[in-house]
């Protein structure tokens, strides 16, 4: 299973969780949008499909990526079509010291994280989450949505899920 992150080098790399990964070996870095493999899965907060259990295929086979960027420049980094199969994560809450406690304000290495453990990959998730003093309470914070989001058996029944985890905000579900 491949791990990539597309960077914009938005944020502070000091506090930037995708370079951290980056130095542990625990992703690869896309430097360029035509490097994204065509059937990776792509993290994508607008996307109108969302993550589930069976996608795990699509990322043994073909990856997963996360798009790095500053959360003030989200919307204008959004409007570039992004290669791939664009999926957003179910609704979770930040933990990350910039945004905790924030709903889907998640860094880098939290949304690889969710997605690695709502595809059932859950010691991969554990061990991206262990470099950073706040990624046990990541799991935490999380740990009923993201135990019923790995039972999921469909986007229905995750939007069910995030309804009754949550005061679900309007999303853009298509």
């Amino acid at each position: 299973m491949k791990l990539y992150i597309y960077h914009f080098h938005q944020d502070d790399p000091k506090k930037c969780t995708a370079i951290k990964l980056y130095k542990f070996k625990l992703v690869k870095l896309i430097a360029n949008l035509k490097f994204i493999p065509k059937l990776a899965i792509v993290l994508n907060p607008y996307a109108n499909k969302i993550l589930i259990p069976a996608d795990k295929g699509l990322i043994e086979v073909n990856g997963l990526i996360a798009i790095d960027c500053s959360w003030n420049k989200i919307h204008e980094t959004f409007k570039k079509n992004f290669k791939g199969i664009n999926k957003r994560l179910p609704l979770l809450l930040a933990a990350n010291p910039i945004n905790y406690g924030k709903l889907s304000k998640l860094s880098s290495a939290e949304a690889l994280a969710a997605a690695l453990y709502i595809t059932n990959y859950k010691e991969e998730a554990e061990k991206i989450l262990s470099l950073f003093k706040w990624g046990e309470t990541f799991l935490t914070l999380n740990k009923n949505p993201l135990k019923d989001y790995s039972k999921a058996k469909s986007e229905e029944e995750i939007l069910r899920l995030e309804k009754e985890y949550f005061e679900v905000p309007a999303l853009n579900n298509g």
